[in-house]
């Protein structure tokens, strides 16, 4: 007879990781459900949900009969993610605060929460992902300290937890799970990974979770919720206006409240304009919003980009990396955005860059370059520069005098730069 294992399940009121819990209680594990406060609802006038989240939590933990406690993370929350959130958009870049909160409050404060104060052998979550290990292999891993080497030491933790895709591929989650460490990961399980969203839903309505059922899907900002975004971080930063220039001919278009609330790829709403632009590049220094009149306008389009020091999450780097400093694998840095071949370059400082083996619209500065080969997510890195958009090249063979035009390789009949 195996001793009855303690899971500690993250409950966020939604309909994910209540089934989660079910499946876990009924795989006969003492089991304890806890909601995670990360957003202070005092600190701004915009909806909160957090109340209702957290009494929609604890009737699923009532119906279960196990235990509830609350945590709350504002602090944390506010110094190592919305902090940096509001210092990204202020360089200009457009971050992604789901990876970063589960990397830093979800994998670690929850994490440490539920193994050194509740005792946990393991901790769950609601995610679509899974890992290389069974349920039951998960009870025996043990605690690695994480080094301070540049690169964790191949040898010291044998046999590393992968992390794959869920079995179903719309719903699956890894790429927000791409920076976690491998000490969480180790500990975790995910109920979900080899079911349906439609199945999942299908076994909250058989176990009576009607309350749950009933709740709109959250998209917005990790913990905060949906909001116009403007309205939002206008809250938070200074507003400070600037031009909207056209990329084609410098021409100023009209003006707005600050690059930061604008990302790339993304309609600018210009007062006075009846034509559809669309953002393409900013300068901080200047203020300046350069935009195109095209969706698929060349100056979108780039096929190479350089990330911060990249996290590998089962070996660090690939030995395949390491041998030849190139490597082939697939690239994605919006969630659902198909999978793209690419070239993976190698730095000494643990960066990489990435060659695509096409272009790709709208790559932006502060999100995230996920890597997978095959089924397997190999972690991620911060966008921290751009190799030069369709339109930059177009017009640098122009002026060498050459007279074929650039194609836009979008398969689209897009607008031609000039």
């Amino acid at each position: 007879m195996h001793a009855v294992r303690h899971v500690v399940c993250a409950m966020s009121g939604g309909v994910d990781s209540s089934v989660a819990a079910l499946l876990l209680k009924r795989r006969g594990y003492q089991l304890t459900g806890v909601f995670m406060r990360n957003w202070d609802s005092l600190d701004e006038q915009g909806v909160c949900t957090s109340e209702r989240d957290c009494e929609d939590a604890y009737k699923v933990c009532h119906m279960l009969d196990i235990p509830f406690h609350q945590v709350s993370y504002v602090k944390e929350y506010w110094h190592e993610v919305f902090s940096n959130l509001l210092k990204e958009y202020q360089k200009g870049r457009t971050p992604n605060p789901d990876i970063l909160c589960n990397k830093q409050i979800k994998f670690k404060h929850f994490f440490n929460y539920a193994v050194n104060s509740l005792g946990a052998d393991a901790i769950a979550t609601g995610h679509y992902a899974r890992t290389s290990l069974e349920d039951e292999d998960v009870f025996q891993q043990r605690h690695y300290t994480t080094p301070q080497s540049l690169f964790r030491d191949r040898f010291e933790i044998r046999n590393s937890v992968r992390l794959y895709q869920a079995a179903d591929l719309f719903k699956d989650q890894t790429f927000f799970l791409s920076q976690i460490s491998q000490n969480a990961l180790r500990r975790t399980i995910f109920p979900l990974a080899g079911l349906t969203k439609d199945f999942v839903k299908k076994v909250a309505a058989e176990a009576g979770f009607r309350h749950i059922l009933r709740k709109k899907e959250s998209m917005g900002i990790c913990f905060i919720g949906e909001r116009n975004f403007e309205k939002f971080i206008l809250e938070y930063l200074e507003p400070h206006p600037g031009n909207f220039v056209s990329i084609e001919d410098g021409k100023i278009m009209g003006t707005h409240k600050g690059w930061f609330t604008f990302t790339l790829g993304q309609r600018a709403r210009i007062g006075g304009q009846r034509d559809a632009w669309f953002v393409v590049d900013k300068d901080v220094t200047t203020g300046d919003v350069f935009v195109a009149p095209t969706t698929n306008h060349p100056a979108l389009f780039r096929d190479n980009l350089r990330t911060d020091r990249f996290h590998w999450i089962a070996e660090e780097p690939p030995a395949e990396l390491i041998r030849t400093k190139m490597m082939e694998c697939h690239f994605r840095f919006l969630h659902q955005m198909p999978l793209m071949p690419c070239t993976v370059t190698l730095n000494q400082d643990g960066t990489v860059w990435v060659t695509l083996a096409k272009p790709v619209r709208a790559l932006t500065p502060g999100q995230f370059a996920v890597f997978y080969k095959g089924d397997e997510c190999l972690g991620s890195g911060k966008i921290v520069r751009l190799g030069p958009s369709m339109h930059t090249l177009q017009l640098g063979r122009e002026k060498l005098g050459e007279t074929e035009k650039f194609p836009s390789e979008t398969g689209q009949n897009s607008k031609p730069a000039g």
